[in-house]
């Protein structure tokens, strides 16, 4: 096949999307080192119209200034927007971040053709390749990066890969424009058909949500054991796991409530970029804590269930190690991950309690007692997941057999002429 060009959009609230461009742009390089694979983070992008960046810019701007005199080299720069989500993530006070969607979704409207402007300057650019392919990892702005596309060419498709295993409408990951949709679950391929959005072979439906190369390969750290980290392989391993900003608040309720209720339990916890967490859990007994790493799959191999937050990507990495799920289910549960916690109720993958401060230890007591229940369950109702492999199966599909497509929606910028 002919030296392909594919850009994909993503941004960092959360680390999925992240990780889902890398884990999709290693296997597409991979198969065709000739093609150019050209990660997009569109925060980064959309910097000159962030507000929360342009304030937090100004103050950081003039704190610098009062400390240049004492500390000269220090560099301070604004925050951006997906900043408050990945805080609010890092210290566990997820309550009311779904009412930040709807300012959100706002913000994408009131400067839509800003936003579009944006992305067609940098396609414009002689110094930017133009694409075969724009694929989108992110929700909310799967339609002003398809007005901007069609504002730039006509001819240019344009795929959004979900990372979430359901669509929360409207206007989150599914808009009515001619486009390719790519949907983990058969729940959100069955939502893809009812919008009447688009043709039958416009939607593909995969095994799963994308993981990480790692979790198909050898273990990474060979001579790993529960050994290696300072535990006993005799006892019950819960994983501990909040995305890549960890949680300090979640994970100390969880491991006090343990301690509290002598429940025979160790545990290794993934503290991703939170250092205090980190720093605050290497003196404790029967507890491995780890740092960022890029081998979770090995970590998840040598535990017996998980703990954390119901992040589709989070789920699916434990399920696919074969390791039963603890969860909460509350007012502080994304709105975009309340069908995940469905997802494993109604297949008996895991126990979902309302509080981890109220309930984790007896989550914990009948974990012990009916893991190989749950195990089983696994087993017996998860079909495979192959989502990445089958994913950059479609892409080449889709780059390999160019058809004319029909414009629907029309860009903003391009009724300006």
């Amino acid at each position: 096949m002919a030296s392909r060009t594919i850009e994909i959009i993503y941004f960092d609230a959360g680390g999925g999307h992240r990780n889902a461009m890398h884990a999709l742009s290693r296997l597409i390089e991979k198969r065709h080192p000739d093609w150019r694979i050209v990660p997009v983070d569109l925060q980064k992008l959309l910097e000159p119209i962030d507000p929360v960046h342009r304030l937090t810019r100004r103050v950081t701007g003039s704190l610098q200034r009062l400390l240049i005199p004492v500390a000269p080299k220090l560099n301070l720069s604004g925050w951006q927007a997906q900043d408050i989500y990945n805080t609010a993530l890092k210290r566990g006070t997820t309550r009311g971040l779904g009412a930040i969607l709807p300012i959100l979704q706002g913000f994408v409207r009131r400067y839509s053709q800003e936003i579009e402007q944006l992305l067609v300057d940098r396609w414009r650019n002689p110094e930017t390749a133009r694409p075969d392919l724009v694929l989108s990892v992110i929700p909310n702005f799967n339609r002003v990066i398809f007005c901007a596309l069609r504002a730039f060419a006509s001819d240019i498709p344009y795929l959004t890969v979900m990372t979430d295993m359901v669509d929360y409408p409207p206007h989150f990951w599914m808009e009515d424009q001619d486009q390719f949709v790519i949907c983990g679950t058969p729940k959100a391929a069955k939502q893809a058909r009812a919008t009447g959005f688009y043709a039958e072979n416009r939607i593909f439906e995969v095994s799963g949500m994308i993981l990480k190369d790692s979790f198909y390969q050898p273990p990474q750290s060979t001579g790993m054991t529960l050994r290696s980290l300072g535990l006993s392989e005799d006892r019950a391993t819960a994983l501990i796991m909040f995305g890549g900003n960890g949680s300090f608040a979640a994970t100390q309720t969880i491991l006090g409530q343990f301690e509290k209720s002598g429940l025979d339990i160790q545990t290794i916890v993934m503290c991703g970029n939170n250092k205090k967490l980190l720093e605050s859990l290497k003196v404790r007994a029967n507890c491995h804590p780890v740092g960022f790493v890029n081998n979770v799959a090995d970590y998840l191999r040598l535990a017996d269930f998980f703990i954390g937050k119901p992040g589709p990507g989070s789920l699916s990495e434990a399920i696919f190690t074969g390791c039963p799920v603890i969860i909460e289910r509350n007012a502080s549960t994304l709105p975009q991950e309340r069908a995940n916690v469905e997802w494993v109720r109604d297949n008996g993958l895991g126990i979902v309690v309302r509080s981890f401060r109220k309930d984790v230890a007896g989550a914990g007591e009948r974990m012990l007692r009916d893991l190989s229940r749950y195990k089983a369950n696994i087993a017996a109702n998860v079909v495979e997941n192959r989502a990445v492999f089958e994913i950059a199966d479609i892409v080449e599909q889709i780059v390999s057999t160019p058809a004319a497509r029909p414009v629907r929606l029309v860009s903003s910028l391009a009724l300006e002429g």
